[in-house]
């Protein structure tokens, strides 16, 4: 519905329980529902995983943020660090919404099919599992005769992290993103590097030290090809993919500090000057 008065219209806006950041009555009203989920850290802030929230007509995903910032002041606070994402896919802070969008606010990352083998769809090398990662099993899927080499990353939990014994650890997910995320991550190195096949399988839950927590395997004719693949893989999904940990210590809990997200994912609260977060 439309409004004619503006003072109206910004009485309505209250009503909804939302403010624009920017100051701008907005000229419709017309009301519209999104979902916004929370992650890591930032639902531990919110105190929900999940949320419905009413907007007008046009908001943005900034106003998305400005809404829980006045809910959750200190939220404020990580604002340069976040990303946000709309339908499972990385959004700047202008893109607008419409009624039914999945919104998700998303901190820094700490970071399918079964079938593997070389005659499936790129997209089935991309799994998340809750079950212990069998390597050798990925890799005989993997590669073939026509490989030369085939290179293999493990990350394992370690049984310290800060200078503080660690007990376990608990990684969690934004699963449907993650997996579209580590596809487009295999596709991207397909076409960058001259490797034949890759794969990525990452484990959620409660690990124990001493368990992998992900597996990369990259297989080439070349062993320098296969290498370089595979770093980029795990650096990259170390900083893009929404999967975090959460450290646990005889003393107490924490969420592990993230990388910075890439300029290319514009954060809400752009701060050109932060300094990188520790891995």
């Amino acid at each position: 519905m439309r409004i004619a008065s503006s003072d109206r219209e910004c009485h309505f806006c209250h009503f909804l329980g939302f403010e624009s950041p920017s100051g701008i009555r907005w000229r419709y009203t017309v009301p519209m529902q999104v979902r916004v989920l929370f992650f890591g850290v930032l639902r531990d802030l919110i105190g929900q995983s999940a949320d419905s929230l009413n907007l007008p007509e046009h908001a943005t995903l900034n106003d998305v943020l400005a809404h829980y910032e006045k809910r959750v002041p200190c939220l404020g606070n990580l604002s340069t660090t976040i990303a946000m994402s709309i339908n499972q896919e990385y959004a700047k802070p202008e893109t607008k919404l419409h009624a039914g969008d999945e919104v998700a606010l998303l901190p820094p990352v700490s970071g399918g099919s079964s079938a593997l083998d070389s005659s499936v769809d790129r997209i089935d090398c991309a799994k998340i599992v809750r079950e212990k990662i069998d390597t050798s099993a990925l890799l005989q899927k993997i590669k073939c005769p026509a490989d030369g080499a085939a290179v293999v990353f493990e990350g394992v939990v370690r049984d310290n992290s800060r200078g503080r014994p660690t007990i376990f650890l608990d990684y969690e997910a934004y699963e449907e993103m993650a997996i579209k995320q580590m596809s487009s991550l295999i596709e991207q190195a397909l076409s960058q590097f001259p490797v034949r096949q890759a794969a990525i399988v990452h484990r959620l839950g409660r690990l124990q030290v001493g368990e992998t927590s992900v597996v990369v395997v990259v297989a080439s004719a070349h062993r320098a090809d296969a290498f370089d693949a595979c770093r980029w893989l795990i650096d990259s999904l170390k900083r893009t993919v929404p999967i975090w940990k959460k450290e646990y210590f005889r003393d107490g809990a924490m969420w592990a500090p993230g990388q910075p997200f890439p300029a290319e994912i514009e954060s809400p609260r752009k701060q050109p000057s932060a300094k990188p977060a520790s891995k």
